[in-house]
């Protein structure tokens, strides 16, 4: 049995130790497999209630302090992850509006696995869910009335961007070029936000679809990023809970390599997105509001 030599590894990747069989009649090697990193992150909103995520950090977190709105991001990096991710989970759920309805944030001095959150008006949230550990998968659950409530608050977003139905792909393989920790490891999804111009402005990965989202936009917050005109890449199938994710961003363009749910068509058509699936291989498929997409400009 011959044996692989260790690659090199990146934040957000664990080598474990594994055996590979390369078929009948050839022996086995032992190797050091990469795997995407599953952590657990606790973000505690003083007078709200605490959500648990499954997550992947992929950066480092012993160079992030917090957020406070008066001084605002506290880190030695420009791309605080556990801040972005924390604050786009606030935002998607709809604990706030803006950074301006967020007091502040602090990683723990002890424990670098909990955020804790102070809001300007805790008595005015209403969360959905709240005291709950949210799985890398977690959708909605409890059926048509669980659905009103999610998309509840939610307003249509513009109608100014367009794109020919080539750049999808264009977009979905810059996007992947993007992808440090799948590449090594095959197991993590991503969210890109990309302009007006069809060009990637931030990035996010992490195993949980849901994550990769709300950090990607989380990271758009912290920086003041204007998103009028903007849409979103998912690595994912598009669900309803995504969807509602971007729409309260307000992206116009929501573009998946897999397939839509039927009830995110409904939502993407309700709220004025361009939903686009199946986004490979030079294809693309247009579920709503086609009229954003160059070559579907003059339908009837």
């Amino acid at each position: 049995m011959t044996q692989k030599p260790a690659p090199p590894v990146q934040h957000g990747v664990r080598l474990v130790p594994a055996y590979f069989l390369p078929g009948a009649g050839q022996p086995p090697v032992r190797e050091d497999c990469q795997v995407v990193e599953e952590d657990m992150l606790t973000i505690d909103v003083e007078g709200v209630g605490w959500f648990t995520l499954m997550w992947t950090p992929t950066a480092s977190l012993h160079e992030v302090l917090g957020f406070s709105r008066d001084h605002g991001v506290l880190a030695a990096t420009d791309d605080p992850e556990v801040l972005s991710l924390t604050a786009g989970f606030l935002f998607t759920e709809g604990l706030i509006r803006s950074l301006a309805d967020l007091r502040r944030m602090e990683v723990c001095s002890s424990d670098s696995g909990i955020v804790r959150v102070q809001l300007v008006a805790p008595e005015e949230v209403n969360p959905r869910r709240r005291n709950v550990t949210i799985g890398s998968s977690c959708g909605v659950c409890g059926g048509r009335e669980a659905v009103d409530n999610l998309v509840a608050g939610l307003v249509a977003v513009p109608d100014t961007a367009r794109l020919r139905s080539a750049q999808f792909d264009e977009l979905m393989s810059a996007m992947r070029k993007l992808q440090t920790v799948f590449t090594q490891t095959g197991g993590a999804h991503a969210a890109a936000v990309f302009d007006r111009n069809a060009q990637i402005i931030a990035v996010a990965e992490d195993l949980g679809r849901h994550n990769a989202l709300d950090k990607v936009i989380g990271k758009c917050l912290l920086k003041g990023v204007d998103l009028s005109g903007c849409g979103v890449l998912l690595s994912s199938r598009l669900s309803l809970e995504m969807i509602t994710k971007a729409i309260r961003a307000g992206f116009e363009f929501i573009a998946a390599v897999s397939a839509p749910t039927s009830l995110a068509i409904e939502i993407a058509e309700r709220f004025g997105v361009t939903l686009a699936g199946f986004v490979r291989g030079g294809r693309v498929t247009i579920y709503s509001q086609p009229q954003r997409v160059a070559e579907l400009t003059t339908l009837p």
